[in-house]
């Protein structure tokens, strides 16, 4: 069986990277097309265009995740696999028009589940375990996840395979994507503060916190927050409801985050992962 790091950018999925060597570890990368929220370093921006063998422009997540995945190569000492699904746009293009949130929550599937499902189909002919960054107290994310497996304890993602006869469609099928493994849980249990820990001292940077800048699972008190850190990013965001159907969130938009005044003023220390959420992979 091939094993796989599934890697979000995150502390605790780069702590099973560099104490779990796997066969590969794969990064999906979040891309929007915002010239505005272009990845200043002209120079990686390149590199990250010859990784992925497509444009890059920005990702909606904070810049620092670029320098995040170089460090962890580096330091564990294994080449990182770079994949690219479409841009967030071409999701919600796909989708009518209509944004993802909490209901329907497709951008994950859409821009990280299915790209990665994608690739491990076309370059791996083997049986996948799959090992996710879930902490010791994350139970419930663990138990999600393996409930949506099938019979033989594989999780299922609908790639394409082919096209059609007339070559004109896609062909889809339902491929036993991964078995998903929980090494700091099942393994040897590990908890938030011995991760924070272990990375204080390590050559690796990151992000205030990673996911996406604007992702409507983060409470509004949080995004305010965020839009002083990335006023251009925050500023897309607001934009795409602007500009599409539906909102991220049912009891305000991003416009009005934005615009929303403090009484006080917060710092980083304020906030926690209770407050952020998380992509679910």
């Amino acid at each position: 069986m091939i094993t796989i790091n599934s890697l979000s950018g995150g502390k605790t999925s780069s702590y099973v990277a560099a104490h779990y060597p796997a066969d590969y570890d794969v990064f999906a990368l979040v891309r929007i097309e915002d010239e505005r929220c272009k990845f200043k370093d002209e120079k990686i921006r390149k590199e990250i265009e010859d990784r992925i063998q497509a444009p890059f422009i920005g990702t909606a997540e904070d810049d620092t995740i670029i320098y995040t995945m170089l460090d962890l190569e580096q330091y564990i000492g294994r080449p990182i696999t770079w994949i690219a699904g479409p841009t967030f746009e071409q999701v919600v293009k796909k989708a009518s028009g209509y944004l993802p949130n909490k209901i329907k929550r497709f951008c994950t599937s859409e821009m990280k589940t299915r790209p990665i499902a994608q690739w491990r189909y076309e370059n791996i002919d083997d049986d996948v375990e799959m090992r996710f960054g879930y902490r010791a107290n994350e139970l419930g994310r663990r138990k999600r996840m393996l409930e949506k497996t099938n019979d033989n304890g594989m999780t299922e993602v609908k790639i394409i395979v082919g096209r059609t006869k007339n070559g004109k469609k896609n062909r889809w099928k339902d491929i036993e994507y991964c078995k998903p493994a929980f090494p700091l849980i099942d393994d040897d249990p590990k908890f938030k503060d011995q991760i924070e820990s272990y990375w204080k001292d390590k050559p690796v940077r990151f992000a205030y916190m990673n996911n996406c800048v604007g992702c409507w699972w983060r409470s509004p008190l949080l995004l305010n927050h965020m839009n002083s850190k990335h006023p251009d990013k925050m500023n897309w965001f607001a934009e795409l409801e602007e500009n599409n159907k539906g909102t991220f969130r049912s009891d305000m938009t991003y416009r009005d985050i934005i615009k929303w005044k403090k009484q006080i003023t917060l710092f980083d220390d304020d906030f926690n992962e209770c407050d952020s959420g998380y992509c679910g992979l």
